[in-house]
């Protein structure tokens, strides 16, 4: 009822701005019945649970399951195996995946459609220290296994004044195909090159840390050692405590302008809307440096018609100022700019 009564406020407050500017319906077909099966991004997952929440109070004969287990890299799987009419995923396609989805989208193949956007947190646990800072060749240094007590000279650098403990730091990362990784290696490659010299990967490519599946392995982990330090969706670090990078903390409005002012379209297909960061252009204090930008991967031709039908309601309801805006209230993440909701809704209208 909450999310439902925070919905019909967001869209009373934005109806004349949709009247008149976007085009696109605050309500979907409520007559529209069926199951929408999927899952994948745990970086998704609260944002999912609000839209599902909201969407399903308006199209009563509408149940949404998605399955948040499994990560980006399971999702995509279970997607690409026919068993999801959608994948959640933080990070598109790879080109054998593109190629792959044509086996169950026709010739059109996948398509890439950026519906949520947040950030990657740096989590820490460090007793005494209740304000970090790391610099990007520090926070590389740190991942890459290259420092590895708190006192080392580069974070006392980064934090001065700061009392550091010599406690060694216990690095935690994703066991798991994992988009969130994906977005963070994407940062480190990019932004710190000499130290980081592993290529962008949704796989952890360093043995020797504190490997647990999923958001929510990584920040229970963080929570429950002294010395450690890991990287999450922000919407799912709960009361974990975050670095600032460059001296930047996350902000809605710095992820957003992240995307402003740094993301660029690349599609693979006609209508595919992936997103590729150029790092060079994420300083300064008004943005967030590590930006992540979450999918929902669809067909551009459905097997079945009736499914087609389903998933482009709930994709396109999600992919509204009103959708945007459920996310934003419930699950931290910043809205996606409506130029973009715009792509995205031209894009859905071609699904068959």
């Amino acid at each position: 009822m909450l999310v439902e009564h925070l919905e019909h406020r967001i869209e009373h407050r934005s109806l004349n701005r949709h009247r008149c500017c976007s085009g696109r319906r605050l309500h979907p077909d409520s007559s529209l019945t069926g199951t929408i099966t999927a899952g994948g991004s745990s970086a998704q997952a609260n944002a999912e649970t609000a839209w599902t929440a909201a969407y399903t109070a308006q199209v009563k004969g509408v149940t949404v399951n998605y399955d948040k287990s499994q990560g980006s890299g399971g999702g995509v799987t279970n997607w690409l195996a026919g068993s999801y009419d959608f994948a959640g995923s933080d990070a598109p396609l790879k080109a054998d995946q593109q190629t792959s989805s044509q086996a169950i989208c026709g010739t059109g193949g996948g398509l890439n459609l950026p519906v949520y956007l947040d950030g990657v947190a740096i989590i820490y646990n460090l007793p005494g220290v209740s304000a970090l800072n790391l610099s990007t060749n520090t926070l590389a240094d740190i991942f890459a296994l290259k420092i590895t007590t708190w006192n080392d000279p580069a974070i006392a650098a980064d934090n001065p004044g700061v009392s550091l403990p010599a406690t060694a730091i216990t690095t935690v990362t994703r066991s798991d195909g994992s988009g969130t990784t994906q977005n963070f290696s994407n940062f480190l490659s990019a932004a710190a090159p000499s130290i980081w010299t592993f290529p962008p990967t949704n796989t952890w490519p360093i043995a020797g840390t504190s490997a647990q599946k999923g958001g929510s392995g990584v920040v229970q982990a963080v929570g429950a050692g002294a010395g450690t330090i890991g990287y999450a969706d922000h919407s799912a670090i709960g009361t974990a405590t975050a670095a600032t990078i460059n001296n930047v903390a996350f902000s809605q409005a710095g992820a957003t302008a992240a995307f402003t002012a740094g993301a660029t379209t690349v599609p693979t297909t006609t209508g595919d809307l992936s997103q590729k960061f150029d790092y060079s252009k994420l300083t300064g204090p008004s943005i967030y440096p590590i930006p992540l930008i979450s999918y929902q991967i669809v067909c551009s031709t459905f097997k079945d018609p009736a499914q087609a039908a389903l998933t482009k309601s709930y994709v396109g309801y999600v992919a509204s100022s009103v959708g945007q805006q459920i996310a934003q209230k419930n699950a931290g993440s910043a809205p996606i700019p409506d130029s973009m909701l715009t792509q995205i809704q031209a894009t859905l209208a071609t699904v068959k």
